[in-house]
């Protein structure tokens, strides 16, 4: 009798266990479905990568290391976009040093899956990546190259790059130009596409987040983080003012500086979500410096929310998972 009733009980057990297990999954699963409808997937190929060729991004790539694109062979582009190793793609520095070791006045933004944004810098001056490559390395706080003049002449006094232009510009009399230059870094940064856990849970791996990850991700989807961090980067198409409800001290004035148009007043272009963990210090300022911190404060500026510290925990794994595998750390 003893024997039937512990059979029984381990019966029960299983059961118990094996319906938790189902329950989960059909949770994970609906889960899914509205992840997918809000943010989408991850594209393979960034717009405009149709015309990139193999030597065309070995040259931008080339280009985007190289210090001689500064008037003092002192930074590339790089050393505030850094993409070597586990980095994400910028310098961990609330704003930073150009040439001349002066500061800029923002953050600098990572060039990881930068491609997929609808427009570029914190304040959309830029339309595209080709565009966006235009501007540092004229700048008189970044690279302070004096004109465009001077950067094809210095670029043309290189057998290498004469060489590597010709490959990557294949027919045109005069490859070296401005314009190529920009094109050829942009085709580089196209190639920057980012792959993490959230991709593999979407793509149907309901076992990709863990509990935890889960849970943020319920919480992220559901009061109010995707009205402004939505599609596949979770950001990077829209621009939104930041302190919408609750203000936050800031004397830059955003996407008003370009439109001078009534209501762009302290609007920025939303950050992308990807890779966050590796990307800060935190905002268009750099000022806020821990994660957890930087969303709590998020949700009382702009949702008018004042996060349980669980809740905090729960996004903030969530936001761990957003990590490119290749760079976890």
């Amino acid at each position: 009798m003893k024997a039937i009733l512990l059979t029984a009980a381990f019966a029960v057990v299983a059961s118990s266990t094996n319906a938790a297990e189902a329950t989960a999954q059909l949770d994970a699963a609906a889960l899914r479905v509205k992840a997918l409808d809000l943010l989408g997937v991850l594209p393979d190929r960034m717009p405009g990568s149709e015309s990139d060729t193999p030597a065309r991004i070995a040259l931008g790539k080339q280009l985007y290391f190289d210090n001689r694109l500064s008037v003092n062979d002192s930074q590339s582009c790089n050393t505030c976009h850094d993409v070597t190793g586990t980095k994400g793609g910028v310098d961990n520095e609330p704003t930073s040093k150009g040439a001349f070791d002066k500061r800029g006045d923002r953050n600098s933004p990572t060039t990881l899956n930068a491609g997929f944004h609808f427009a570029q810098f914190w304040d959309g001056r830029a339309k595209d990546l080709k565009e966006q490559a235009k501007g540092p390395v004229l700048n008189p706080v970044e690279m302070a190259m004096p004109d465009e003049a001077a950067v094809v002449k210095k670029l043309s006094a290189v057998k290498e790059y004469r060489d590597a232009f010709a490959r990557a510009f294949p027919g045109e009399a005069n490859p070296i130009t401005y314009d190529n230059m920009a094109e050829a870094i942009a085709a580089f940064e196209r190639t920057l596409i980012t792959r993490d856990r959230l991709d593999d849970f979407q793509k149907g791996d309901l076992k990709a987040l863990s509990a935890a990850e889960l849970k943020g991700l319920d919480l992220f989807l559901s009061i109010g983080c995707t009205t402004c961090h939505n599609g596949p980067v979770l950001g990077g198409n829209t621009y939104q003012k930041v302190g919408l409800i609750h203000p936050y001290e800031t004397k830059d004035l955003g996407r008003y500086a370009i439109t001078k148009e009534e209501g762009d007043e302290y609007k920025f272009k939303v950050p992308s979500l990807r890779n966050i963990v590796l990307t800060g210090p935190y905002f268009h300022d750099g000022k806020q410096t821990d994660l957890r911190a930087t969303t709590v404060k998020m949700a009382h500026m702009q949702l008018d929310r004042e996060l349980k510290p669980e809740e905090a925990d729960a996004l903030v794994a969530l936001m761990h998972a957003l990590t490119d595998k290749a760079r976890a750390r």
